[in-house]
């Protein structure tokens, strides 16, 4: 052998080598490559849930502002009737305010008379209807020398 042979058999020893470091290199490379696209698989299957989830978010929140929006108008609505209600309660207590004033002084006078009148004529009757009813039994029960009611309601000695 000489030494360009031996040279060459050096060469190719340092090739078979570099081949074997070059196959062993893609070999790892190769589950490298495998093990991330299974990360990148689970990790686009986890962005899919998470998407998913987001836009069932986005959706619920979407009726929520459109229920929020009925409501808004609703209120609107039951905002205008209250300023229309208290127009007319208003009006009403503008009249009512008059008819009170004018009418409340005469109205307590013939109350107060009516009143007065009522209350005369029950002592009266009540006691007429003592004197005639209870007359002769107070008078047995009362004691001698003591006054006896009489139909006026005065009193006599016995």
């Amino acid at each position: 052998m000489n030494t360009g042979q031996l040279a060459e058999l050096i060469a190719a020893g340092f090739f078979a080598v570099g081949v074997v470091v070059a196959c062993y290199v893609l070999l790892r490379l190769s589950r490298l490559i495998t093990s991330a696209t299974e990360a990148v698989a689970e990790y686009r299957a986890r962005a899919d849930s998470v998407l998913a989830g987001a836009q069932a978010a986005v959706d619920r929140a979407s009726e929520q502002l459109a229920l929020s929006d009925a409501i808004t108008a609703s209120m609107d609505d039951v905002t205008s009737n209250m300023a229309e209600l208290s127009g007319h309660v208003s009006a009403l207590a503008g009249l009512a305010r008059g008819i009170a004033g004018g009418l409340s002084g005469p109205l307590l006078r013939v109350a107060a008379v009516t009143y007065g009148v009522r209350r005369a004529t029950g002592r009266r009757l009540t006691r007429r209807a003592r004197a005639l009813d209870g007359g002769a039994a107070q008078a047995l029960s009362q004691a001698p020398g003591q006054a006896l009611p009489t139909a006026s309601g005065r009193r006599t000695a016995r």
